[in-house]
């Protein structure tokens, strides 16, 4: 039997993260807790739909393209190789060292990685304001096995 290992970016890989934050009390201790955004991630073309309600994600979802970003509430966007390191990090660490971290990432990007589509500087300031529950939900792919190639 082979062991299936979803691929990242994937909707297979979002919803194993998703069940993993979901089942983790960790969300809900200093920083975490109640959440309520509509977040796009990007990676090269890959385009995904995360949308968080009180203390969980709720539903992972694939945009079929740039102009459904406006739909949420803000984007992540990094380049398929730095969402590689940092997820890399996160598996060998159990969570993101401070290089590694989405507020670290995006303060020392010069235009950063979270963005709004529509220019909404109030839906765009719920990446720093629900940033931890948001940086828990992926320090929650170390329990997760991940593939970043097809094979």
């Amino acid at each position: 039997m082979k062991l299936t290992v979803p691929l990242f970016p994937s909707t297979e890989w979002f919803e194993a993260v998703m069940d993993v934050f979901n089942s983790d009390e960790l969300k809900t201790t200093a920083g975490g807790g109640t959440c309520d955004a509509v977040v796009g991630i990007i990676s090269g073309e890959s385009l995904f739909q995360l949308k968080f309600e009180d203390i969980e994600c709720v539903s992972v979802d694939v945009l079929e393209d740039e102009d459904q970003l406006g739909m949420t509430d803000f984007y992540i966007e990094l380049h398929p190789d730095d969402w590689k390191d940092m997820l890399e990090n996160i598996k060998e660490n159990g969570a993101a060292t401070l290089e590694y971290t989405l507020n670290t990432v995006d303060l020392e990007t010069p235009e950063g990685i979270a963005r709004s589509w529509v220019e909404d500087q109030y839906r765009q300031d719920l990446f720093f304001r629900y940033n931890q529950t948001f940086q828990y939900f992926f320090d929650a792919s170390s329990k997760v096995m991940t593939s970043f190639t097809e094979e």
